[in-house]
């Protein structure tokens, strides 16, 4: 029995010093522990705050770090963005080899930032591995309605742009030269292609001309070949070329033909790929979908991955002289041949046959052309098509990816002066990405974007902020007193 006073001090305070300890120990060991074996479970009604089965399995498999920087304007943020970007950070921290991880930057604040990424716009998502970079617009995050998010679509996209970049191959586009094509090197403004080039680099493609002439071969690294408004036709030395690099080799071909020319691959589109570009110039009569001087507007799109950014946002097309592009009629089904028109003009609108006639011309009934109803869209002429080879192999339950082509019946689209005008990078880029495959979808599912809304009165307010102001302090200060006088009896 410690009957000094003294030691009696001492033995309170090593007590006391010992429960700190104990304390802290224990404070110390769960953070440990939550930190080492983290158990999280995700309550939210559409899993908001869990990446899917499949992600989680691409992202174990990651072998080389990406680093992910996010722009803003320093006064709004996007949070199913950041908490969909957490997780990658927090699932590959294990990972060494492969970790993931995020970087804010402020557009205004941090511009030595802002110029070493090159990236000028907010809301932008930047992925980056190694040289490879790949940028993701807010547009492709969320799925539009009636131009209002519905649903956000951010994991599909940011784990297809993260195997993208981790993957060391960049994709090499080919754009054809030699027949007095625009050209990716020209700054000019109508017959240069510098600003789409730019576009295409951004997004980690690399972008060199060719000439089959001099090359005499399509060069194997090809993942697409782009001819943008040739005007002296293909030889059939060429035409061949062609011919076998999109049909044994599975190739990619977007062409951009313009009124007036002959390129000389009728053949070529017509029995391989089911696509008919007619020799016509369109015209509209309607005042909304012509401008007063001549550009085309084109606002009928058919869903497909191409168009889906036109379609969501309601985005119109502006084209300048165009010619109409359709699959071939009668075309007898079967061969793994899927021809879809992209986009198509107003149903007041005709292919004009005579050239010589210029402006606004009356239609003339059985000479120039017209939207047939039994083709799909109805009584409207095409201005862009799509057309794909899935050959299937024999009776198993599978297909072989073949061949993907786009046309555009306007030669002109993605020129330096016209890149900027209405849906026109976005048909650009969608049909760069459906071609080379970026459009993949991956098995995740679109999670919907649940909006809460409260509405309150004047009077309501009111009540609300005396409630902060004076309820809550009241509470707190009538328990004071009330263990103030517990404690005095």
């Amino acid at each position: 029995m410690i009957d000094s006073f003294r030691a009696a001090r001492w033995v309170r305070t090593l007590n006391l010093l010992l429960q700190a300890v104990l304390f802290l120990t224990f404070v110390g060991g769960l953070n440990y522990l939550a930190r080492s074996h983290a158990w999280r479970f995700d309550l939210t009604r559409y899993r908001r705050f869990s990446l899917s089965a499949e992600t989680l399995a691409y992202l174990r498999e990651l072998s080389l770090p990406v680093h992910i920087v996010v722009t803003s304007n320093g006064q709004t943020s996007d949070p199913q963005v950041e908490g969909l970007l957490s997780e990658y950070k927090n699932a590959t921290e294990s990972n060494t080899a492969g970790q993931v991880t995020v970087e804010y930057v402020d557009l205004f604040e941090d511009r030595r930032k802002t110029e070493k990424y090159g990236i000028e716009n907010p809301g932008v998502v930047l992925l980056l591995c190694g040289g490879r970079r790949r940028v993701l617009t807010p547009d492709l995050l969320y799925r539009v309605e009636d131009k209002v998010r519905k649903d956000f679509i951010g994991e599909q996209a940011v784990t297809a742009a993260i195997l993208d970049v981790s993957n060391p191959d960049r994709k090499k586009i080919y754009f054809l030269v030699g027949h007095g094509e625009l050209r990716p090197d020209d700054v000019d403004p109508a017959r240069g292609l510098s600003m789409a080039r730019d576009q295409l680099r951004l997004r980690n493609y690399d972008v060199e001309t060719l000439d089959l002439v001099a090359s005499r071969k399509i060069p194997a690294d090809a993942s697409l070949l782009v001819s943008v408004s040739p005007i002296d036709p293909y030889t059939p030395l060429e035409q061949e070329q062609l011919r076998q690099y999109l049909g044994a080799g599975a190739g990619r071909l977007i062409l951009f033909l313009a009124p007036g020319t002959q390129p000389g691959l009728k053949d070529l589109l017509i029995d391989d790929w089911g696509v008919l570009v007619d020799d016509d110039l369109i015209l509209d009569s309607a005042s909304d979908s012509m401008t007063e001087d001549g550009d085309l507007i084109i606002r009928a799109y058919t869903p497909h991955p191409i168009t889906q950014t036109l379609v969501d946002y309601k985005e119109g097309l502006r084209i300048g002289l165009a010619r109409s592009v359709r699959p071939l009629p009668g075309r007898p089904s079967g061969a793994g041949l899927t021809v879809v028109t992209l986009a198509a003009t107003s149903t007041t609108a005709f292919g004009e046959v005579d050239a010589r006639r210029r402006g606004i011309q009356p239609f003339s009934p059985g000479l120039d052309l017209k939207g047939l109803a039994q083709m799909d869209p109805p009584n409207r002429l095409g201005v862009a098509v799509s057309s794909e080879r899935v050959p299937v192999r024999g009776d198993l339950p599978f297909s072989v990816p073949g061949g993907r082509i786009v046309v555009v019946g306007t030669g002109d689209m993605i020129s330096n002066a016209r890149i900027t005008n209405a849906g026109a990078e976005g048909l650009f880029l969608g049909a760069v990405n459906w071609t080379i495959g970026r459009d993949i979808a991956l098995n995740v599912p679109a999670r919907p974007i649940e909006r809460f809304s409260l509405s309150l009165s004047a009077g309501d307010l009111a009540r609300l902020r005396y409630t902060l102001m004076l309820a809550l302090p009241g509470i707190a200060a009538l328990l004071g007193i009330a263990v103030y006088w517990a404690r005095r009896n």
